[in-house]
């Protein structure tokens, strides 16, 4: 049995991962603002706490996190903006208050755009357009980085309320798209990469019960996740859906 705390875990993202946890057999708490929007199921096996992540106090959210094997963070919007990234580093920080030996595992998610686009080392992020509203997955990362935890960044493109697929259909890359970059596109100047990318991005279009199963198969220490950019894409050939998605409006990832 595993012990996981989850943040976020009335979202569309965190209900899947507290629902698949919990049917798992798994020990689960959950830190929430709205208990009663919690799943049935959740709210019956879960430990909840009732509290504001964004107000938390650091020393208090250390105090939730302790003890557990794995903390899953669902929680926030990029497009907050600076509001996404104070929360990721209150997250952060409340993990750095505690030993080392009694730190979870830290999953946190960004987009597809934090992945290297090719050997260049350039990111989506880089690129007009992208950089504009996801500039707060750079500032996270950065702030993992600078951490001494152990944390695992799950990029997926935008992620959908699907039936899933089965993560072990799923491509699956470290630090890399998951998808192929044509070659030329390392000599283009952004402007001319930018359509490329999001031409890409229907392949990166994920269900999140996907994403909450390949998070929770996933939480091993020191594994070869361990401090890497994730990132997942369909099974070749396939192109997935997204409402108020267009090849002119690439979305790595608007909604957490």
């Amino acid at each position: 049995m595993t012990r996981i705390a989850i943040l976020g875990a009335t979202g569309s993202l965190g209900s899947q991962v507290a629902r698949l946890a919990v049917a798992a057999g798994n020990e689960v708490s959950v830190l929430v603002r709205t208990p009663s929007k919690l799943a049935a199921q959740v709210a019956q096996d879960a430990a909840i706490t009732t509290g504001d992540l964004l107000n938390m106090p650091a020393a208090q959210l250390a105090r939730f996190l302790d003890g557990h094997d794995v903390m899953i963070s669902c929680a926030g919007l990029v497009t907050d903006g600076q509001g996404f990234v104070d929360l990721v580093d209150r997250v952060v920080s409340a993990v750095e208050l505690l030993p080392s030996v009694r730190r979870p595992l830290c999953w946190f998610l960004a987009g597809a755009g934090l992945l290297d686009i090719d050997a260049t080392g350039r990111r989506g992020l880089d690129l007009p357009k992208v950089r504009t509203t996801y500039w707060p997955h750079r500032a996270n990362f950065e702030r993992l980085q600078r951490s001494s935890i152990d944390w695992q960044l799950l990029c997926p493109g935008p992620m959908v309320d699907q039936p899933a697929l089965g993560i072990e259909r799923l491509r699956v890359s470290v630090e890399r798209l998951p998808v192929e970059m044509p070659a030329v596109t390392r000599f283009l100047p952004g402007p001319f990469v930018l359509p490329v990318f999001a031409s890409k991005i229907p392949q990166m279009i994920i269900p999140y019960a996907d994403v909450a199963a390949f998070m929770l198969a996933n939480v091993n220490r020191g594994g070869p996740m361990s401090r890497k950019r994730v990132g997942l894409a369909l099974p070749a050939g396939m192109k997935g859906k997204k409402e108020h998605w267009t090849a002119r409006t690439p979305t790595p990832m608007a909604r957490r």
